[in-house]
């Protein structure tokens, strides 16, 4: 019976004990990619046309900040969860998500520089030039070099 119980003690620590750190994984660091001059130039081409009210980053994309939040703001190793819409500049919704949770280090270039501009409670519209989305490759719903629009409520930062 000792035996037994030691077995699964053990097998229980072995497994509970040796779960590798989920803060171990990331190095918190600045995202310095910058979008091409050429996108840059298309989506404030966009963004005039539209006559849309928006900041824009210097590292090549605009934002809107509906509500900029409480708390700490998340970094580049934060676990964050997000309602959010995404859309194509024709205005057809591409994706869509509530309380969806992520590590931010592996989204899109775009939500890791644009999602910490908010805190907890925030919500930002960011309008993001193809490199800093999903550039060449297609993905389902969007044709390869789309610039994006997200609407996103940033709920929790952890």
């Amino acid at each position: 019976m000792k035996y037994v119980a030691f077995t699964l003690l053990a097998g229980l620590l072995l497994t509970t004990g040796c779960q590798p750190n989920k803060d171990a994984d990331c190095t918190p660091t600045t995202v310095t990619t910058r979008a091409p001059d050429a996108e840059i130039a298309a989506l404030k081409q966009y963004i005039d046309t539209q006559k849309i009210t928006a900041t824009f980053d210097p590292r090549g994309f605009y934002y809107n900040i509906q509500s900029p939040g409480s708390g700490d703001k998340p970094t580049i190793c934060s676990t964050v969860t997000v309602n959010y819409a995404g859309k194509l500049t024709t205005g057809q919704t591409f994706d869509s998500g509530s309380g969806v949770r992520f590590g931010l280090n592996q989204l899109i270039v775009g939500w890791q520089e644009g999602i910490p501009l908010v805190a907890p409670g925030g919500s930002v519209t960011l309008y993001l030039p193809p490199s800093l989305a999903y550039g060449s490759q297609e993905q389902q719903g969007i044709p390869a070099n789309s610039i994006l629009v997200f609407q996103i409520d940033l709920v929790k930062a952890e």
